[in-house]
Formats: structure tokens, sequence, C-alpha cells
């Protein structure tokens, strides 16, 4: 909902005073191109106010003096819990960009820096309580915002950008800088802008833009579809620095993960130790932070303190305890022995152990979810019959636990997500990638589409239960 749409009873910014407001910039201006100066003159609909520290509450509208093209917008903010604002530029009160003020737990709400509907965020850097620094820069076709010092929206605008009806008007221009508060209370101090020459460019800004045209992630953000893939691994040559880049290329929320465990690929954490020290690397980058528990012995490795500071906990079922008791990573064509057991038997097994390790594993989401070894994958229909889908999905639901629906490997199928929907099963977006060319979540897109889910079909972060489940030690190893 766009912010500006308040009650018949709310009061409305007049054209008149919008158009004397959008002529003032040569009257109140101090100073010319490259020269900070407070942005401290407004209209809330009926009087000048005059303010560069703001409070906006719900049903707050402010409407600047002045028209901007290129700038460079700096304030700090500050937010009660729950409390959410906005700050639009290129606008005349209705029109143009949206930045959002919102903090809070990852429940699926857009936070802080958001670029409403074209680039949503879902983890906030700042913090309820706490002053913030914000800045928001449009050089050019680019906009920037950063939160404090760090960069979380690098957006260009192509040339043919995809806006639905309710978006067409957030379009790159010129105009004036608007505050609406939306609920709560958002308190802004220092607030200043320069204007930045018709020439500006962001020099930083080396990525090609999407094509819009045929993208469709633009697609779902501007449904307000949350767009997050929880399973990337910073291996194969991806940094995180590159991550950071693909990720506001692409408007894709990366949650990066490591494992924690032993067989996996990458980096590799071996004890609670390693894990804290991990994560304080992690903590304020622009990521959602997860971690994967590698293999079968992680449960009897990592305490429940120590993994419980990561936003989430995965795990999947591609290392399994064979019939024999060996360990046997399945997507290694080596480790998987039928050893005189039919396909049909070993399906069975890697059924059982399916549903033991999330039954006694404490994740919150399952991931590569129904992946078969290479030489059983091209029957995967036959496989999965129904009765072995029922039982995944039962203990998926008991547990409360997410179904990854997976890039990489196109998994699980249409069919088996629509039934997972159909018992109000929470799905993530995971690509588990091998190195820095993994795409943008094309199988996940699809599955939107062709399955009908909707954003409350989506788990986040908030809805984790695995601080609550027992740890059961099912296996002995040798």
């Amino acid at each position: 909902m766009n912010p500006f749409h308040l009650p018949q009873t709310a009061p409305r910014i007049g054209t008149a005073v919008i158009t004397a407001l959008l002529l003032l910039p040569a009257i109140v201006s101090c100073g010319g191109k490259g020269t900070s100066e407070p942005l401290d003159r407004w209209h809330d609909g009926q009087r000048t106010v005059r303010t560069s520290a703001p409070v906006l509450r719900a049903g707050t509208r402010l409407l600047s003096a002045g028209d901007y093209e290129n700038f460079r917008l700096t304030g700090e903010a500050l937010t009660q819990p729950g409390a959410e604002a906005a700050l639009l530029f290129h606008s005349d009160g209705e029109s143009g960009y949206e930045v959002l003020l919102h903090n809070g737990p990852i429940d699926g709400t857009r936070k802080s820096g958001s670029l409403a509907s074209v680039r949503n965020l879902y983890r906030s850097l700042a913090e309820d309580g706490e002053w913030f620094g914000f800045e928001i820069a449009v050089r050019g076709r680019n906009i920037v915002v950063r939160i404090d010092t760090t960069e979380v929206v690098c957006y260009t605008e192509p040339e043919h950008p995809y806006r639905t009806e309710a978006h067409a008007r957030q379009r790159l221009g010129h105009g004036a800088i608007a505050l609406c508060g939306i609920q709560g209370e958002v308190v802004l101090r220092d607030l200043r802008i320069e204007r930045l020459g018709k020439e500006a460019r962001n020099e930083a800004d080396t990525l090609p833009p999407v094509d819009e045209r045929t993208d469709g992630v633009i697609r779902l953000q501007q449904r307000d579809f949350p767009v997050i893939d929880y399973h990337v691994h910073l291996k194969g040559g991806l940094t995180k620095e590159q991550a950071h880049a693909m990720s506001m290329n692409y408007g894709i929320c990366y949650g990066v993960a490591p494992n924690a465990g032993e067989g996996g690929v990458g980096r590799m954490l071996a004890d609670d130790e390693e894990v804290y020290a991990y994560f304080d690397e992690v903590e304020k980058m622009p990521f959602l932070r997860g971690v994967q528990g590698e293999g079968r012995k992680w449960t009897a490795t990592f305490s429940q303190e120590a993994l419980g500071v990561f936003d989430y906990l995965f795990t999947d079922a591609m290392t399994i305890i064979d019939h024999k008791g060996r360990n046997s990573r399945i997507y290694r064509p080596e480790e998987v022995h039928y050893d005189g057991v039919t396909k049909e038997g070993y399906m069975d097994r890697l059924v059982d152990q399916t549903v033991l390790i999330l039954a006694n594993e404490p994740a919150d989401i399952f991931a590569n979810p129904t992946y078969l070894p290479d030489d059983m994958a091209p029957d995967y229909d036959e496989y999965w019959t129904d009765e072995r889908v029922e039982r995944i999905l039962d203990v998926l639901q008991r547990h409360g636990i997410a179904l990854e629906i997976n890039a990489r490997y196109r998994i699980p199928s249409f069919d088996i997500i629509r039934r997972a929907k159909e018992r109000g099963i929470r799905f993530t977006f995971g690509t588990n990638n091998v190195d820095a060319d993994f795409g943008r979540l094309e199988y996940c897109v699809d599955a939107v589409e062709r399955c009908g889910l909707t954003a409350d079909d989506m788990w986040f972060p908030s809805m984790s239960v695995r601080r609550s489940r027992p740890v059961v030690l099912y296996n002995t190893f040798e």
C-alpha cells in the first residue's frame, strides 16, 4: 500500500501548494551543487513546518520545499518497536521511489533501507531504540541506499523498467522529498541534502542493469513477495563482496551459510569456538546469517546455544547411514552402494533416514529435499510414491520445518510443492551453489506461479521452533 493513500479525513497536500513548493529551490537554497544544506522546510498540507528533525507518526505527511534530481541525502533515524516510516524522492506527494525505515525481527516485513517494491530487504542492520544513520543518493539512473556505513541497495533503473499498475509512477525523474509516518513513531534528525550535477554518476556501479522485461524477480518484488535465497555458500570463487554486489544487482536477498560438521565442500566449522568466531565475522554483513548442519554427526558436535546465534539452521538428507551402517554421501556416486539391495529397497532406506533426520535434528529448513542419487534421479516420480511423499510431509508438518524449493536441483517437484502447500507447510528458496555463477532462482520463481504460492506460504526465521526441540542422537558411529 502506498503510504500516501490516507483516509479521506487525513489532510492532503493541494496541487497549488505542491506546485509552489517545487518552484522554491532558488529561494530557499543556501548553496549550489556540491554544498550540503539542511533539509528543514516542509509543508504538511495545511502549513509550513520548519524542522530538520521531524517526528513521524501514523498519518504524518510532509513534503519538502525544492525540486531535486541528482542528490545525496543523509540523516539519522530512531525507531520504536513496530514503528515504520517512509521517505519518498522524485515525488509530488504520491509518486516516486520509497525508502522504508522499519526494524525488528526477520518476520517477512520489509526492513530499513528497502527501496520499496523494487529492492525489498528482510533483515535490518539497525536496531529499534538506537539511532542509526542512513543515506540515499541518486546519480543518473542509479540509486544507492546505505544504512549506517553499509550499502544495502544499489539499483540502476533500466531503459525499460517493469512496473505494475499500482507502481506505475515509481520512476526516476525529479521532484520533492516526502516523509510519511506509517505506524508507531519514527524520529529523524540532522537531515541534510546535497545537490549533485546532471553529470553525476556512480563510478562503483559496474554491473549491467537487469533487463526487467524478462526478469521474474522484479515481478515478485512488485507484488512484495519475499525473494530470499537462504542457501548461498561462499565457495567456488564466490567472495562476500561479490555476493553482496550480486544480491543488490539481482534484487535477491541472500542468506549466506557455512557448513558446520564434516564431509561437505567449502568452509567447514569444526566446533563451537569456530561457530562463534564465524558469527562475529558476519554479524554486521548485509545478509541473513545461516548455518548448515553437515553430515550426521553435527548434533553431537555443536551445542544448540552456539548454533542458536544464527538466524536459521538447515540440513538435508544427502548424507545418510546406509543399510550396512556406512556413512554415504549420496551426491557422490562412488559412495552409493546397493550391495544386494534393490533400488526400491535403497529408496526405502533413504526415506527412513530422512524421517529420522527431520524428527531428531533441530533444523528450521529441509534443504535439497527429495534429492536422489544420480542413477535414480531419472525415475524421480516413480521412486517418490504417494506413500513416501506423505511420510516426509508428515514429519515436516509435525515439527514446523520449512521445505526448501531448490533452484540448483529443481526439486521438489511441483506436485510435491502443491501437496505441501495444501498441508500448510511453509517454504523457502535456496540454491546450494558450487561457485559464483548460480542463477536467479529461476525454478523458485516458476514454482510460485505454477503452484500458486503467496507470501503467506513462505517461512521466516521469526517462525523458528528449533530452540525448543530436543536433540536426539539416533545413529551410532564407529
